[in-house]
């Protein structure tokens, strides 16, 4: 063990990072389970950034993890492999937290990456005439990243308020990149609900018109009323008791990422990413991630207020759903997130 502390002592002073205050070599190099699987739904969408810069910035093997990442259709996806077992953890949505909560699955996030859902529901421009209002979807064929996942729930939560059904519209699982942009270029969809750089790269081909735009608070506040945490870091409470120093690992890892991400320049950023994510078009990457960039968490935690905008909107989209129930505390489990603080 000493051997492989030295190790990484010596990986990151060659990088930079050895004199980070508080960081611990010889404790990061005794996780219990230095090689993890993480599930994500749509790993190229800026919804998902922090877990790939955390990836490319080589945050995970700092804090001696090996991670293999599982990038599933969508978030919903991902939920059913950590349930199925095939994966150790999330990153996805935090309103999985609460859902599974009633379901008698014990699931708890231990970071926020997302202020904000950052989802854009968006009309083809040449029925814009028509598809004015949320109303006016009733009947329309909507591209969402995979039918269950939030960008399908944030849907009938506006069909909610807006008076109509969930099932008022038919909603179809357009993927989480090329195949997004392709369906509405193809005429296959009314409208989409989806994420950057998908969004952006539209409006910059000229093919929609947003309605609402939840990756700023301007528009988050419209629609909830407050604020709504997005994509969050979240495993079993069996494997948070079973592996407290890997799932610290990961949460330092993550921590030390959104502290970089606050004050990385959007050049910088680009930079870091695979290029495949740029859709062809650097410029037009970086414009994404500036629209989106008010969406990302700055400290990794969820208050109350937060909490209850995302039962809020699991209640309102589905009626059964019994929110008297819902412990918030077993939904977040912050102790991991202090200890990453006061490093």
């Amino acid at each position: 063990m000493k051997v492989q502390a030295l190790l990484l002592a010596a990986s990151l002073v060659l990088q930079g990072l050895g004199a980070l205050p508080g960081l611990d070599v010889a404790e990061a190099a005794e996780v219990e389970k230095p090689n993890v699987t993480i599930g994500v739904g749509g790993k190229p969408l800026l919804y998902y950034l922090p877990l790939t810069l955390a990836e490319r910035l080589g945050s995970f093997k700092d804090e001696g993890l090996n991670v293999a990442i599982n990038d599933f259709g969508g978030g919903a996806k991902s939920l059913q492999a950590l349930i199925g077992g095939s994966v150790d953890g999330v990153t996805g949505a935090y309103e999985h937290t609460i859902r599974m909560q009633q379901k008698k699955q014990d699931i708890r996030a231990v970071i926020d990456l997302g202020r904000y859902p950052g989802i854009v529901l968006a009309v083809r421009k040449s029925e814009a005439d028509k598809l004015k209002t949320v109303a006016n979807l009733k009947g329309a064929k909507i591209g969402v990243t995979a039918p269950g996942s939030s960008t399908h729930i944030l849907v009938q939560y506006a069909f909610a308020k807006a008076g109509l059904k969930s099932d008022d519209a038919s909603f179809i699982g357009v993927g989480s990149g090329p195949s997004a942009v392709a369906a509405m270029q193809r005429g296959e969809i009314d409208a989409i609900a989806h994420l950057d750089p998908v969004i952006s790269k539209l409006q910059d081909l000229g093919l929609i018109d947003v309605l609402i735009d939840t990756r700023t608070t301007e528009g988050t506040e419209q629609l909830f009323g407050g604020m709504n945490p997005a994509a969050v870091v979240y495993f079993k409470e069996s494997f948070i008791k079973a592996n407290p120093k890997t799932v610290q690992a990961f949460t330092n890892a993550f921590y030390r990422t959104l502290k970089w991400l606050e004050t990385a320049t959007p050049e910088e950023v680009a930079a870091t990413v695979p290029e495949e994510y740029w859709l062809g078009d650097k410029d037009l990457y970086i414009k994404a991630f500036i629209a989106s960039r008010e969406s990302y968490s700055t400290d990794g935690a969820i208050d109350e207020a937060s909490m209850k905008s995302a039962l809020n909107l699991i209640a309102t989209t589905d009626p059964s759903f019994n929110a008297s129930s819902i412990d918030f505390s077993k939904t977040f489990d912050d102790s991991f997130l202090v200890k990453a603080r006061d490093r």
